[in-house]
């Protein structure tokens, strides 16, 4: 039974303003339970808080205020505040912080009622205006879901008399209906596929480890298209059989509908969704429906994790070697290692899904801190494709070229063969330079230190670090010079107008996440390439994860050596992952495909593990040279960015840091800079990084707490900590 308090008892109450304690207040008639959801006043506002235990009652007693009211929500669970705490405590993140990611839904305190909704109707309009088409369009793109009249008129940019005209005309279904219905139950019976016997037994070993009870974590290796998707879902089923809850993280949106369909088609029934394309109502409902247990699986972005399970027993991290999996704004936490802690607190399984791991898993798995699973073959016919390189320094090649004669001769065999081709290139745009010809100006941000990418396809110049835009321009900023702008590099946009040359009768699909304006539009243009409607795909990274073209038997990378360069410790790593993601494509059906990598360096140590397919000896030698280094996942890492309208400032409070290092010294971390942050300015802020290095087994947290809480910023200066970061810009 939880802790209960009576009315005018003392209670402390975190709340989600930016304070750093929490407050006193008394009891409300009728009393309270601890991790009560309630409403407080807070000077002249009332702000949204969780009883978090036993007030101190440290000031005069007759200024305490009582909480204003309890809101009609189940109280947060003992675990889950344990959760939050360790959490905050791990990523040096205030507490009130973490409770603004646990309560990210709208409405929680309203009372149950009905609402009016709206869905997508059976009726044709009389006529079809330009708004009309953008609320049905609204409608389509969510697959269904249901809107408020405000929601689907702000969606759409149109009056709500808009809506109530297509109403009339049957367009437009509107419902009455209570408030955050549970979701259909999903059979664990349902639709479950003939798995081959390693599926099987992969399968049968994740099942037992649901059925314990207890926590652990398994690493689920397996080669692109063997099948990882269908041995987990068997997990999945067993945590629904023993009536426990089950969460599913993708690295994508892009990725959410087609997942869905999955899930639907195995166990019946939609899931509940988690991610940034739900509507509010939606999520008010998932979060409500995951709290009182009608919600039994979730499907969601990295946030989902901070969903108030009831009885959670199973989450899967797919694709956990992903980047997307850190949060590099506000909370920076790693969704993948908050899913390890989360699942140790409630007594869950972990399984962390992927065909090319991040060295941390495979050095955990290693060291038998994680249990390892792996699948060896790909499913059914398809086997893994023939990887060779394009030795760049012999080929002939234009300067305003990309695509090699070997690969051109190669794409056009495949697309006279009645196969696709993938031309691949991460980068986004049209070119990732626009370069004066008269003066040597490249065209940048004005607000960050980073050049303007062109987006030819929508005529503007895009900042991809802030999102600023700007039409292309028809003259030089610096000199005045017209008709001399050109653009240097190659992007996706780029690539697909030279493929658009080099093989005039093809048909050419271009998929790059800037060219799609909803999830729907995305999904759709999927649909068709695996239906075969192009012959020749270009793309970015988007490609690369978890889409299925049956009819693609050669992918073509045209720079192999782009992530190679720079100073990121991760660089080698990230870039084995992504090209042996991106050569996964090809071949999934019976046709045997062939990978491409276009390089300047085919003796690279990286270029030669992917070609030769050796993936546990890039691991270990990867292992060896980070072990070496005492650099993560064999040391300890944390970034510190200071960042300010003055870059005098930022540099001044850097060095002060940087001077006052005892408490790291007394752990025997060293401190690197400050030093400029590789993009030194965005949003029109300077920007100062420091690196902390410590070995593996030291009270990095505790140290850094101690170090940083030295300082005393000055007005408009900022200070964000990372605890293993991810990237170093």
């Amino acid at each position: 039974m939880r802790d209960f308090f009576h009315e005018d008892q003392l209670v402390a109450v975190l709340t989600t303003q930016p304070l750093d304690r929490l407050l006193d207040y008394r009891a409300p008639e009728g009393g309270c339970f601890l991790g009560a959801f309630v409403e407080v006043p807070l000077g002249p506002r009332k702000v949204l808080g969780v009883v978090w235990g036993a007030g101190k009652g440290d000031f005069d007693r007759a200024k305490i205020r009582p909480i204003t009211r309890v809101l009609d929500a189940p109280p947060m669970r003992e675990e889950m505040q344990d959760f939050l705490t360790r959490a905050g405590a791990y990523t040096l993140t205030p507490m009130t912080q973490m409770l603004r990611l646990a309560t990210r839904a709208p409405g929680l305190g309203d009372p149950p009622s009905m609402r009016r909704i709206y869905r997508l109707g059976q009726g044709v309009p009389d006529r079809m205006t330009e708004a009309r088409a953008r609320v049905l369009e609204v409608l389509r793109d969510y697959g269904g879901l249901a809107f408020t009249l405000g929601e689907l008129a702000e969606m759409a940019g149109v009056s709500s008399s808009v809506i109530k005209g297509l109403v009339k005309q049957g367009a437009v279904a509107e419902e009455d209906s209570p408030r955050d219905l549970p979701f259909a139950p999903l059979d664990p019976d349902y639709g479950g596929k003939a798995l081959t016997p390693a599926q099987a037994e992969g399968a049968e070993r994740l099942r037992a480890g649901v059925q314990s009870g207890r926590y652990g974590t398994t690493l689920l290796r397996g080669v692109t298209g063997s099948g990882k998707t269908e041995v987990y879902l068997e997990a999945v089923a067993e945590c629904l059989r023993k009536g426990r809850q089950a969460l599913v993280l993708l690295p994508e949106i892009a990725l959410t509908q087609e997942f869905v369909a999955r899930v639907e088609a195995r166990f019946g029934a939609r899931p509940a969704e988690w991610h940034s394309g739900v509507t509010m109502t939606e999520r008010r409902r998932t979060w409500k429906m995951v709290a009182t247990g009608g919600a039994q699986l979730v499907v969601g972005a990295r946030s989902a994790l901070f969903l108030p399970y009831r009885d959670l027993g199973l989450i899967v991290v797919d694709e956990e070697h992903d980047t997307s999996y850190k949060q590099e704004e506000g909370v920076l936490y790693n969704a993948r290692d908050m899913a390890v802690l989360r699942a140790s607190i409630c007594g869950a399984r972990v399984v962390l899904a992927s065909a090319t791991p991040s060295l941390e898993s495979w050095a955990n798995a290693e060291a038998g801190k994680y249990e390892k699973l792996v699948l060896g073959d790909r499913f059914g016919d398809s086997v893994l494709p023939d990887m060779r390189a394009i030795d760049m320094r012999a080929e002939k090649l234009p300067g305003d070229r990309w695509v090699s004669p070997t690969l051109q001769a190669a794409v056009q065999a495949r697309v006279d063969a009645g196969e696709q081709a993938l031309l691949f290139i991460n980068r986004r745009g049209y070119a990732p330079i626009t370069l004066c010809r008269a003066c040597g100006h490249q065209v940048g941000c004005d607000h960050c230190d980073a050049r303007m990418v062109e987006h030819r396809f929508l005529k503007r110049l895009v900042c991809h670090q802030c999102g600023e835009t700007r039409p292309m321009p028809e003259k030089c900023p610096a000199c005045d010079a017209e008709d001399r702008l050109a653009p240097v590099g190659p992007g996706v946009e780029r690539l697909s107008e030279e493929a658009q040359a080099l093989f005039p009768d093809a048909r050419i699909a271009t998929l790059s996440s800037d060219m799609f304006g909803s999830a729907r539009a995305l999904k759709e243009q999927i649909a068709a390439i695996a239906a075969g409607e192009a012959d020749i795909i270009i793309g970015t990274q988007l490609v690369a994860k978890g889409h299925n073209f049956p009819l693609l038997t050669l992918v073509g990378v045209i720079d192999a050596d782009l992530g190679l360069q720079g100073s990121d410790l991760r660089a080698a790593e990230r870039t084995f992952q992504l090209m042996r993601q991106v050569a996964g494509r090809a071949g999934r059906a019976e046709k045997r495909g062939v990978a491409m990598l276009q390089t300047f360096q085919p003796e690279h140590p990286v270029i030669r593990a992917i070609l030769a397919g050796d993936e546990e000896g890039f691991w270990r030698a990867e292992a060896a040279e980070r072990q070496q280094a005492g650099v993560p996942p064999y040391g300890r890492m944390a970034g510190v960015v200071i960042s300010s309208p003055d870059a005098q400032v930022a540099f001044d409070i850097g060095t002060q840091l940087a001077r006052a290092d005892g408490p790291l010294r007394q752990i025997g971390a060293q401190v690197f800079g400050p030093a400029p942050a590789p993009i030194a300015r965005i949003r029109g802020r300077h920007r100062v990084r420091l690196l902390v290095k410590a070995g593996k087994g030291v009270a990095l947290q505790g140290a850094m707490r101690a170090w940083v809480g030295q300082l005393r910023l000055p007005a408009q200066a900022r200070l964000a900590v990372d605890i293993d970061p991810q990237s170093f810009f």
